[in-house]
Order: structure tokens, then C-alpha cells, then sequence
């Protein structure tokens, strides 16, 4: 059987039942009548906290632990002397399947729960040491992390990996080129640990960084400041520094990205600019990345400018908008779930396959019964896309919904006064409606089809 991971759109598209139009009203007046049935209710400030808006130190769990560098270790092992082929290796399906998409919509649900198994922060645990600091920096203290870097080196990483995935995918879905990264990223983690100790996985280590944004939202907090409950991480906000800002953001923006060039027009639209050329195509897609990042930054902080002058809370643009960041994360998660509901789906299917031979040689000495065969078939129809469709309304309209509260609770209590509160949050529900028909919009272009009028 002939083996890939499938883009994330696929499949017979979905015929509408009515004009998508209406589908698109119907997603804003939901968004409208929530903003109206919490317009009016009081809001107090017993779940704001002064709390640092920082991933929590990773607890220390043996098992987990070596659990954590035995899986690195040995996606090291496979990606290097297994097949380079993306389809007969388990490598790439693991870490772009699971690492990027699945455990980051876990975190989103239930809360960060990586911490304990995650191998990076095992491997400045190994690290911070007082007597390997002496050996190499001759004192046994690590150094102060520098304000100046903030979470630079976490905003770095992530569109590294964003443009792996989303640009330069021909290349860094290849098992050997993952198993690499792996390695030198493990041998970073690891100077950063000398250097800086769990200081490190705090704003520079990226996955954890990423997991603990997205765990902000979950049900559980493991640890972590907040409330239990679904968005309760995200009542102590983040920190005003231009470099959150911007890895938050960037959760939006490359999502956002990544349903752009699954559309058709968008793909017709490249065709037409750089034709078969691949590296003219990379370029064009760094170029529209950063160019995307800019505009959104800038429509948004626009829009929160507007509401903190409504609203007399004497905010600059940064701090507007870094005060309404916690009502954009469960926008960015409704997309992550809807752009990769299918995609989920249908891909983690490969594993079945994959983990009867994960090095995708024919030497490899285990042989396991069906469904762990190469002769297992994927179906990427077994769920018809309507159900995707749904799926992908309700996630984004939730999530709006879910923003326009955490909106409301914010301006209310920054208002200069309650009239003025209450005016602050007109501007930021036209940036919410007019996301809501955007998104929508964008996730109907591969799945579905208008009916004639």
C-alpha cells in the first residue's frame, strides 16, 4: 500500500444546504445575541490575579521523565537509520501529527498535562546542575535570564517550525531532516539549560511555551494559575512585553495561513504568480506569512486601541492589545479545531500501518497482524464532510462566543467608568463579528459547494 500524510482538505465536498451567506449571518447574529445577553450582566474581579504570566516549573517525574528522552532517543534513532521516505516512516507522522496538531488541541481541552513527559524539559532538568555549571561556566548559579530576550527565543522557534510546516513542508517532512532537528534542538535545550536553568523553559523553550499557552484554555490546570474550568488559565492575562504579544498572534496568524492555502482560489491565485517554480513559491509564502502577521497585528491592535480610547484606559497600542490576547487564544483554538478536525482524522489512520514498521524497511524483524499491515487502507471518507462543516461552524462560533465574554469581563473592569466600560466593547465586537464571517467563510472554500440559486 502507497502511504502519505493527506493535506487537510480532501475528499467529495459537501453541497450546502442553503447559501453560505446565510450560513456566515447566521454565525454573526450568534455572535451578536451573546454579546447582548452579557452586555448587562455584572462582572467582579475575584478571578483576576497578579499571577506572572509564565509556564509553571516542570515538576519533577522520574518516569515521565525517562519516558520522555527513551521517545526522543528513539525518534532520533528512526528518523536517521530508518527510511527517508515520508510515507514508510513513522517519524514525520509522529511529530507533525501528533506533537504539532494533536497534543496542542489535547492542552486546549484538558490543560497543559505535557510538562511531566516532556523531553526538552527533562533534558534541562539533566542540565542544571551545579557541578556541570562549574565545569563549564566556573560558578553554580545559572546566569539571569535577560528581560531583554523575553520570549523571543520561543517567538523564533515557533514560526521556525510554522514555516517548516507550512513552506518549506517538502523538505522538513523528511524523517532524516526531523531526526536532526530533534538532535541539535535537544543540544540547544540543553546549552540554554546551563546556562539559564528551568529559567529556560519558562519563555524560551518552545514547546512548552506553546502547550502552556494553549493549556491556558483547558478544563484542568495541572499546576498552572487559573480557575478550573475551560478558559479559567486565562483570567490572570498575559504579559504586556511585545515579544507575547507576538507569539500569541502567531498562534492566530499561521492557523489563519494554513486555511488560506488550502483554499482553491488561494492555490489558483499562486498558480497564476510563480507557476511550478518551488523555490519562487517558498518565497512568496515566507513573504505573505510575515506580511499576514503584520496586518493581522495591526487590524487587531487597532480595533483594542479603539475600545481602550472608549473605554479611558489610557493604553498604548501593545498594551491594548495585550490586554484583550486572552479573547483571541479561544479564537485561534476554534480554528485549530475546524481547519484540523479532518485532517486528524484521516492521518492518524497512518499510525495503524506505520507502527508495524516503524523504520519502513524490509528487514524490520516484527511483523504484526492487520490492521498493522501495509495492506490496511486509509479512508479518508469514512465521516462525510458535512460533518466537518458542522464541526468547524460550532467550533468557531464557540470560540467566539467564549471571546466576546472574556472581552466583556476585561473591559468592564478597565473602564473608566460604567457607561464608558460598556462603550469600550462596541469596537472589539466589530473586530469579533467580522472574524466570525472571515473564518467561516475560509474554512467552507475546500470542503463545501453552494447550491445553485
Amino acid at each position: 500500500m502507497s502511504r502519505r500524510l493527506f493535506a487537510h482538505a480532501f475528499g467529495e465536498r459537501y453541497d450546502l444546504p442553503i447559501p453560505l451567506f446565510l450560513f456566515v449571518l447566521g454565525g454573526a447574529a450568534v455572535v451578536v445575541l451573546s454579546f447582548v445577553l452579557v452586555l448587562r450582566r455584572g462582572v467582579d474581579d475575584r478571578g483576576r490575579t497578579d499571577e506572572v504570566d509564565r509556564a509553571p516549573r516542570t515538576p519533577v517525574g522520574t518516569i515521565g521523565s525517562r519516558l520522555g528522552l527513551i521517545v526522543l532517543a528513539t525518534l532520533v534513532a528512526i528518523g536517521l537509520w530508518g527510511s527517508n521516505e515520508v510515507a514508510e516512516n513513522i517519524v514525520p507522522t509522529l511529530f507533525w501529527l501528533l506533537a504539532w496538531i494533536v497534543v496542542p488541541l489535547s492542552c486546549g481541552l484538558l490543560g497543559d498535562w505535557t510538562r511531566p513527559v516532556n523531553p526538552f524539559a527533562a533534558v534541562v532538568r539533566l542540565v542544571d546542575h551545579p557541578g556541570l555549571r562549574r565545569a563549564v561556566l566556573a560558578r553554580a548559579k545559572p546566569l539571569r535570564y535577560p528581560d531583554r530576550l523575553g520570549w523571543w527565543p520561543a517567538v523564533v522557534l515557533y514560526f521556525s517550525l510554522a514555516c517548516g510546516e507550512l513552506i518549506y513542508n517538502l523538505t522538513v517532512t523528511k524523517p532524516h531532516v526531523i531526526a536532526i532537528g530533534l538532535l541539535v534542538y535537544a543540544v540547544l535545550t540543553a546549552v540554554a539549560g546551563v546556562l539559564f536553568g528551568a529559567t529556560w523553559l519558562q519563555r524560551g523553550e518552545v514547546f512548552s511555551v506553546l502547550y502552556n499557552t494553549w493549556g491556558r484554555l483547558g478544563w484542568w490546570r495541572f499546576g498552572a494559575g487559573g480557575r478550573r474550568g475551560f478558559a479559567g488559565g486565562l483570567e490572570s492575562g498575559f504579559e504586556r512585553a511585545t515579544s507575547r504579544v507576538v507569539f500569541v498572534m502567531l498562534l492566530l496568524v499561521t492557523v489563519n495561513f494554513d486555511g488560506l492555502i488550502a483554499t482553491p482560489q488561494w492555490d489558483r491565485w499562486e498558480q497564476g504568480r510563480v507557476g511550478a517554480d518551488q523555490g519562487a513559491l517558498e518565497v512568496l509564502r515566507l513573504v505573505t506569512l510575515v506580511g499576514l502577521t503584520v496586518v493581522v497585528c495591526a487590524v487587531f491592535g487597532a480595533f483594542a486601541l479603539a475600545a481602550a480610547r472608549a473605554g479611558g484606559h489610557r493604553t498604548r497600542f501593545r498594551d491594548s492589545l495585550s490586554g484583550l490576547l486572552p479573547s483571541l487564544l479561544p479564537i485561534a483554538f476554534g480554528y485549530l479545531v475546524a481547519h484540523n478536525a479532518q485532517y486528524v482524522l484521516v492521518n492518524s489512520q497512518l499510525l495503524l500501518p506505520l507502527i508495524g514498521n516503524p523504520v519502513g524497511r524490509e528487514s524490520w524483524p516484527l511483523h504484526l497482524p492487520y490492521p498493522f499491515t501495509d495492506s490496511y487502507e486509509v479512508s479518508a471518507t469514512f465521516l462525510p464532510s458535512a460533518v466537518y462543516w458542522y464541526v468547524g461552524i460550532a467550533a468557531i462560533i464557540a470560540a467566539h462566543v467564549v471571546a466576546v465574554v472574556l472581552a466583556h469581563r476585561h473591559l468592564t473592569l478597565r473602564g473608566a467608568d460604567r457607561q464608558r466600560g460598556r462603550a469600550s466593547e462596541y469596537p472589539w465586537l466589530v473586530a469579533m463579528v467580522a472574524y466570525t464571517m472571515f473564518s467561516l467563510v475560509l474554512i467552507a472554500q475546500p470542503l463545501v459547494t453552494e447550491v445553485a440559486a
